[in-house]
């Protein structure tokens, strides 16, 4: 089912997330929704707090068009090594419409839990990387609008103000 995403200025957007104890039914029912509402968004990643759910479970898909899809669901993720250093532009399915530049690691290990509760690894670069981040940050109520310098970040809010105000007069 196609959840509704939570967006920008929504307080449940900077919620601090609980982790999984317990892998149930309802657990996979919410992986399988999160994937089917990435997809239809369409985004590369849903953390469960963007559909106003404070789990630890993100999901992400940095596949091609042209290739099948590869979905990677990743319980209580925790990145265990970073290294290096990249400046992408980033966009995010809470702040539609915005994108820009974050500074993020380049390389990431990041250990989680797969849906049968085994743990695994995952080794990651450039666009899996900034998405296990970007994903990760908003299990802990961050928004990659956080990581902008407070002029930037002044700067997107008198934008984003405009544009909301501009949506309610049309």
């Amino acid at each position: 089912m196609v959840r509704t995403i939570l967006t920008y200025p929504d307080p449940e957007l900077k919620k601090r997330s609980n982790p999984v104890t317990v892998i149930t039914e309802k657990t996979r029912e919410l992986v399988r929704d999160m994937a089917e509402t990435m997809y239809d968004a369409p985004g590369v990643g849903l953390a469960a707090p963007q559909i106003g759910v404070h789990q630890r479970i993100i999901v992400i898909d940095v596949s091609m068009k042209d290739e099948p899809p590869a979905l990677i669901v990743a319980i209580n993720p925790e990145i265990i090594h970073a290294e290096g250093e990249e400046y992408e532009e980033e966009g995010c399915l809470s702040v539609p419409k915005f994108s820009a530049n974050v500074r993020r690691h380049a390389r990431v290990v990041v250990k989680a839990l797969n849906l049968d509760g085994e743990e695994v690894i995952f080794r990651a670069d450039e666009l899996l990387a900034i998405a296990f981040q970007h994903e990760i940050d908003h299990l802990d109520g961050i928004l990659f609008i956080d990581h902008l310098s407070p002029l930037k970040r002044g700067i997107f809010r008198k934008r984003y103000q405009r544009a909301q105000e501009e949506a309610k007069e049309h």
